[in-house]
Parts: structure tokens; C-alpha cells; sequence
């Protein structure tokens, strides 16, 4: 029975893995085809649509415009996150709780609520629509990802290091620069690749919200409705070997981190 269990289990996590990765792997196969039509049989290998994809000036705009939209939004969804991270687990306020669950709530909103709710404003307000707009989007939906990060990294044990600074002498940005900062940095690291990469790969909301400059996703969809382009296949492969990167990456970083300090 427990060497049928074993065999359940790993014909199940084969199937699983074979339905989330199957049709990654059949996007990257046939990004490297020389055909016209995306679809079997296989002609290359050939690297056709990736030179196409670069003399693609909109593709390459829209590349340009996720990177830009992705780096600040995770940067500022980051600070943001450590911050309010910080003054609550620090200060504990008397109305932790119900800030918390404030910050945590965009989590449990659509995008297509969070991007018509920000399309009104701007409009009520007269701002247009843009990538700022997209940007500050962003962050609303990477604001409780990167808070609830951040606030686990939080411990007592490295309350007790802050007062130990203080003790010594310490100023308070000192404290933040010198010892809350470094002790969160894993978690700092992890909450800004994973904010990137929502950002990076985000479509709804970055589509109600921009107007003539658009992101990477926005532009593959305008591209995909005019029918199947094995250029798209070449952009989608570089769009998953540019997440998978920056996360393994950061897991890279975080481990040598975790290395150095239990040396």
C-alpha cells in the first residue's frame, strides 16, 4: 500500500507539473520556429522572431515601458510595505489590527474593480491616462503583497537588536540604516522580485489605465488579436525567462545572506 501510495503520488505531481509547464514549453518550442504559423509540425530551430521582435519598435517600446512601470512600482510598493511593516510592528498602535486588515484588503479585490475605481478618480481629478497612472495601480496591488512580506520578517529578537543600537547610542535613521534595514534586507529582496513580477506581467489593470504608451502585456494582446504571430511565442519565452531569472536571482541572493549571517 505505501509503494502504491508513492507511485499515486508522483503519477499525480507528474500530470500537475505537466499542466502548468506543457504549455510554457510549447511556447519557447515554437518561438524558435522558422514557420509563418505558430503550429506543428516543427520547422528550425531558428532565431527569426527574436531578430524580428527587436526591429519591432512597438514591441520594443512596450518591453521598455513594463521594465520602467515594474521597477518603480516594486520599489515604491516596497518602501511602502516596509514602512508600514515597521510602524506597526514597532509601535503598535491601538488600531494595529484594523490597519492591517486595511492594508491587507486590496488583496481580496479584483483588478478590474481596482482599475475602474482608478480610471474614475483620474478622470474625476483630470489626470489622464498614463503609465504614472499604471504605476501607481501597481502598487495598490503590490502594496499588501510586499507589506505582508516585509511585517513576517519583523521578530521580536530583532526588536531587541534596535534597542540595543539605541542603547548604544544610536540615532534612530541609524538604526533603520544600520540594523533594522540589513536584518530585513531577505525579506526586502523577496517582497521587490515578487512585486515585479505581478507588475511585469499584470494586464487588466495596466490596460484601463494607459492610453498611448503600454506595457509589454497590453501590447501582446493588441497583437494576439489579429491572429496567432510566432513573434508573440518569442516575446512570451523572454517574459518567463525574465521572471524566472530575477526570482532565482533573488532566492541566490537571499540564500548567500543566509549563509553570511550563520557564519
Amino acid at each position: 500500500m505505501r509503494r502504491l501510495g508513492t507511485i499515486v503520488t508522483v503519477v499525480y505531481l507528474a500530470l500537475v507539473y505537466a499542466f502548468i509547464f506543457l504549455p510554457v514549453a510549447t511556447l519557447m518550442l515554437f518561438s524558435f520556429q522558422d514557420g509563418l504559423v505558430p503550429v506543428p509540425p516543427f520547422r528550425g530551430p531558428s532565431l527569426r522572431w527574436y531578430a524580428s521582435l527587436l526591429a519591432n519598435e512597438r514591441m520594443t517600446a512596450a518591453l521598455r515601458n513594463s521594465v520602467v512601470v515594474g521597477l518603480g512600482s516594486a520599489a515604491m510598493a516596497t518602501l511602502l510595505g516596509f514602512l508600514a511593516a515597521y510602524g506597526l510592528a514597532r509601535f503598535r498602535p491601538a488600531a494595529a489590527r484594523a490597519i492591517r486588515a486595511l492594508l491587507i484588503a486590496p488583496i481580496g479585490v479584483s483588478y478590474l474593480v481596482i482599475g475602474l475605481g482608478l480610471s474614475i478618480g483620474a478622470n474625476e481629478l483630470g489626470i489622464g491616462r498614463s503609465l504614472g497612472l499604471v504605476t501607481i495601480g501597481h502598487v495598490v496591488i503590490n502594496l499588501p503583497l510586499a507589506f505582508a512580506v516585509v511585517l513576517s520578517q519583523m521578530s521580536e529578537h530583532h526588536e531587541h537588536l534596535e534597542r540595543a543600537a539605541r542603547d548604544l547610542g544610536a540615532s534612530e535613521p541609524k538604526v533603520l540604516g544600520l540594523v533594522t534595514v540589513p536584518v530585513v534586507l531577505p525579506g526586502l529582496l523577496a517582497a521587490f522580485a515578487l512585486c515585479f513580477t505581478l507588475s511585469w506581467d499584470e494586464f487588466v489593470i495596466a490596460l484601463l489605465l494607459s492610453r498611448f504608451d503600454v506595457t509589454l502585456p497590453v501590447e501582446i494582446w493588441s497583437a494576439l488579436r489579429t491572429g496567432l504571430d510566432p513573434e508573440t511565442n518569442a516575446v512570451g519565452t523572454l517574459v518567463f525567462a525574465l521572471s524566472v531569472g530575477l526570482l532565482a536571482a533573488t532566492a541566490l541572493a537571499i540564500a548567500r545572506l543566509g549563509r553570511r549571517r550563520s557564519a
